[in-house]
C-alpha cells in the first residue's frame, strides 16, 4: 500500500498528486488504485510546500511477497481426477484431500454422496470433469476395463499436456495402452502402490509404491507435477521404487501372483477357525481373508496380463509334484522296511506282513513299484 501526505497542498495539487501516484502503479486496476492511496490530512508549513510519498509495512495483506508466496503454496497442489471412483479410489482421495489437493471423482456408479461426504467434486458426466482441467487423470478401474475406458475419454477437452497415472497390479498392459491410445503431448507416469484399503488401513509407512516415468514432458511445470504427484507418497512414508514396468512385471509375478494362487486355494479348502490354532495357521487364514476380498476380475487379471503369471502356474505345479514324489517316496521305503526287514541287508528276517493294510480276500495291499506317483488314487490334491 501507498500513502501520500501533503504539506498545504491545494484541491488542484491533491488531484495531481493522485494522478501521478496512479501512473506510477500502473499494473494495480483504477478501482484498486482508489482504495490503495489516500490523503493525509493538510499540515501549513511556511518555509514549503512538499509532497512526500510513503510506503507502509511490506507485510500487508497484498504484497508482492504475500502473492508469490500464496502462488507457491497453491503450486504444489494438484486437481486430480479419479476416473473409477471405487473401494481403491475412494481409499487414495482420502489422503489426497488431506494433503490439500483438489479430488473431482466419475464412475459409472453414482458415489456423489461418498464424494461429498470426503469433499470432493464429484461429475455424472466424463465430459464435465474434463473441461475442469485436471492437472492429472488417475486411472482407478479394473484391469479388465481399463482399455475401454481410456477410449472412452473426451481426450480433446483437456489441457494437451495433462498428466496421465494408473494404479493397477499390472504395469506392462497399461504401459502398451497409453501409448498406443494417448496423443504424444500427454505424460504417462505407471505407477503401482503395493498396498490397499486393507494393508494400508491405518498407515502407508515403509510400503511400496514402484512408479515408471513412460513419458514426461521436459517443461520445468511438467516435471515438477510429477514430483508433486509422488510427493503425496513419500509424505505418507511410503518406500518410493523406481522400476521399469517389465521388471515390476515379472518381480510381481513370483510374488503378488503366487500369493493371491495359494490365498486362492487354501480358500477352496474352506480352512475353518478352531480353539487351537498355531501363528502359521493364523497367517493361513488372514491370507484367505485378505485374497478372497478382492474380486477374481482381479485375480484373473493378474494372469491374463501379465505374461510372467502362466509361466509361475508351471512352477507352481511342477513343486506341488516334486513334493508329492518326495512325500510317498517316504511313505514307500517305510513299506519296504515292513515288507522285507533286514533281509534286503542279508539278514534272515521275515517279511512282516501283519502291519500292511488287507485286499478283501485277506492278502496284503502292496503298492506297486511301477506305478506312477501322480496317477495314484491317494495321491490327489484335495488335502481333506
Amino acid at each position: 500500500m501507498i500513502s501520500i501526505s501533503s504539506v498545504n497542498p491545494t484541491a488542484a495539487a491533491a488531484a495531481a498528486a493522485t494522478a501521478a501516484t496512479s501512473a506510477a502503479v500502473p499494473s494495480i486496476q483504477p478501482q484498486r488504485r482508489q482504495q490503495l492511496l489516500f490523503l493525509s490530512p493538510p499540515q501549513h508549513h511556511h518555509s514549503r510546500r512538499c509532497l512526500t510519498v510513503r510506503a507502509i509495512d511490506a507485510a500487508q495483506p497484498y504484497d508482492y511477497e504475500a502473492q508469490l508466496n500464496q502462488r507457491f503454496t497453491q503450486s504444489t497442489r494438484l486437481r486430480i481426477a479419479i476416473v473409477g471412483f471405487g473401494n481403491f479410489g475412494q481409499f487414495l482421495a482420502k489422503t489426497f484431500i488431506r494433503q490439500g489437493h483438489t479430488v473431482y471423482a466419475f464412475s459409472r456408479s453414482n458415489y456423489s454422496s461418498i464424494a461429498q461426504s470426503m469433499g470432493a467434486v464429484y461429475f455424472s458426466d466424463v465430459h464435465d470433469l474434463c473441461e475442469n482441467h485436471p492437472d492429472v487423470i488417475l486411472l482407478c478401474t479394473s484391469i479388465l476395463s481399463t482399455e475401454q475406458v481410456l477410449k472412452s475419454l473426451p481426450l480433446q477437452r483437456l489441457r494437451r499436456n495433462t498428466l496421465f497415472v494408473d494404479v493397477l497390479s499390472v504395469k506392462e498392459f497399461p504401459k502398451n495402452i497409453f501409448l498406443q491410445v494417448l496423443p504424444t503431448h500427454f505424460d504417462i507416469l505407471c505407477t503401482h502402490p503395493m498396498f490397499g484399503p486393507e494393508s494400508g488401513k491405518y498407515s502407508w509407512q515403509d510400503l511400496p509404491f514402484v512408479y515408471d516415468k513412460v513419458r514426461i514432458g521436459d517443461e520445468d511445470s511438467r516435471l515438477k507435477r510429477v514430483d508433486n504427484f509422488l510427493d503425496i507418497f513419500k509424505k505418507e512414508g511410503c518406500r518410493m521404487v523406481e522400476m521399469s514396468c517389465s521388471k515390476h512385471d515379472r518381480y510381481a509375478a513370483g510374488s503378488q501372483f503366487i500369493t493371491h494362487t495359494m490365498g486362492r486355494i487354501l480358500e477352496k479348502l474352506e480352512l475353518e477357525d478352531t480353539p487351537i490354532n498355531t501363528r502359521g495357521y493364523e497367517t493361513l487364514l488372514d491370507l484367505v481373508e485378505n485374497t478372497s476380498s478382492d474380486s477374481f476380475d482381479l485375480y484373473y487379471g493378474l494372469f491374463m496380463y501379465n505374461k510372467n503369471a502362466m509361466e509361475q502356474i508351471e512352477r507352481l505345479d511342477l513343486a506341488f509334484e516334486a513334493l508329492k514324489k518326495e512325500l510317498f517316496g517316504h511313505i514307500h521305503e517305510v513299506l519296504r522296511k515292513q515288507l522285507f526287514g533286514k533281509s534286503e541287508e542279508g539278514g534272515a528276517q521275515k517279511p512282516i506282513l501283519a502291519k500292511l493294510p488287507k485286499n478283501n480276500n485277506g492278502t496284503p495291499l502292496l503298492p506297486s513299484p511301477s506305478e506312477s506317483v501322480s496317477s495314484r488314487g491317494d495321491g490327489g490334491g484335495n488335502g481333506r
